[in-house]
């Protein structure tokens, strides 16, 4: 299987230290229709309250590995095919007035590898409370296009970039 390779966004007057960005996957799961899984982040306030599957990577842990056990632990999904990746990094900072646990733990933002993964069982398998720590209460199939608009501001390039990436691979699972 080839790796899909996309680039990153435009180019930053001084490069980013990626050594002080958080290890991060993301998944795009895509339903035989080519909807893609949107989850609604508990306890986050719309809007722009909605996102794709994402998750640390754990020391000692492969990317794909992350990608199966995080999609796994935030869904309940088991039942996926690998479509594809990003070959690097895509990199977003937390912006001031996000003071969540990352900045606690000195984090300045995430680095992301992103999987396109076609979803191969039924909806019953979709278990939002399959981890102890539910990320989201609530979930829906959507077009592609629907995910820019939903999640919050400082994700927004990194999902450009992404939706483009992986266009191909949902309009090849719709036919």
């Amino acid at each position: 299987m080839g790796h899909l390779a996309i680039r990153g966004g435009a180019p930053q007057i001084e490069p980013m230290d990626l050594s002080q960005l958080r290890p991060n996957v993301g998944i795009v799961l895509i339903a035989p229709s080519g909807k893609v899984w949107l989850g609604r982040r508990a306890n986050a306030p719309p809007p722009a309250n909605w996102q794709f599957p994402q998750g640390g990577i754990d020391a000692g842990e492969g990317d794909f590995e992350a990608a199966v056990r995080e999609l796994r632990e935030e869904t309940g999904v088991r039942s996926v095919r690998l479509l594809g990746r990003t070959r690097d990094w895509l990199d977003y900072e937390f912006p001031p007035e996000h003071q969540g646990s990352k900045i606690g733990k000195g984090w300045r933002g995430q680095k992301q590898i992103w999987f396109a993964f076609a979803f191969e069982g039924e909806d019953s398998e979709i278990d939002l409370a399959a981890h102890g720590d539910i990320e989201f209460d609530a979930w829906r199939w959507a077009d592609l296009d629907e995910a820019l608009d939903e999640v919050i501001d400082f994700k927004r390039d990194v999902y450009r970039q992404v939706i483009a990436a992986f266009r191909p691979l949902v309009d090849r699972v719709r036919r």
